[in-house]
């Protein structure tokens, strides 16, 4: 699964990086929790366009919204069949900015934090879906889920699952909301190459998404 992560960079940055139009200011985050909003890219006529959503997904037919708690991922395997992604596979595509995500490997009775990141340590895209759940008498709310995939070399021996990270030469295939190519677009969802992933271990202050302080990110062996 994917249940933890962290944007840091700044918004000037990111808008460069991903080509998205965002006009609210945001600070740095690093330890972006479930039930959080996250930083979300879709795609429209007028081009890319970023949004704050909140992490979990609603379905638009569910009766209550508090099922997102049980929707902060989806499996690749299966997606485009299962009720509650179904839909939102075939039109509400988004790309969720992270710079970081988090996975705890057990040890003994003990579980030891890492983050995995980039060589290169630029920002990266999720494969992400979102829908909009709206209910008489209620402000309509917009989530999201971030779609996971086998791990790769690099993930393989914390944890069996990873997201799904996009290569910026997919970015508009993924956002097409005219795509409704479910064989293409599933060729998409498949771990991300390990040669330009690294991993480390971090501070067990990530456990509590009450601890939101730069000194997650740093090494274990830097502190």
């Amino acid at each position: 699964m994917c249940g933890r992560f962290s944007l840091t960079e700044e918004i000037y940055n990111l808008k460069r990086q991903f080509e998205f139009e965002f006009f609210e200011e945001i600070g740095p985050r690093y330890n972006i929790a479930p039930s959080q909003m996250v930083l979300a890219i879709g795609q429209n006529k007028g081009g890319r366009k970023g949004a704050y959503l909140k992490w979990g997904l609603v379905p638009y037919w569910a009766d209550d919204p508090k099922i997102g708690y049980k929707m902060i991922n989806a499996r690749s395997e299966g997606i485009d069949e299962k009720p509650s992604f179904k839909q939102p596979f075939k039109q509400r595509r988004c790309l969720i900015l992270s710079d970081g995500f988090y996975e705890w490997k057990k040890n003994g009775k003990e579980k030891q934090p890492y983050r995995f990141v980039m060589k290169d340590h630029k920002p990266f895209a999720l494969a992400g879906l979102y829908d909009v759940w709206k209910k008489e008498g209620q402000s309509p709310i917009v989530t999201c889920t971030i779609i996971t995939t086998t791990p790769n070399e690099v993930t393989e021996d914390v944890h069996d699952r990873m997201p799904v990270i996009l290569k910026k030469e997919d970015y508009d295939t993924w956002l097409d909301p005219n795509n409704q190519d479910t064989t293409m677009l599933k060729s998409l969802l498949r771990p991300y190459p390990a040669d330009e992933m690294v991993k480390y271990e971090i501070s067990p202050l990530v456990n509590s998404p009450k601890n939101e302080v730069p000194e997650i990110l740093q090494p274990m062996n830097s502190q």
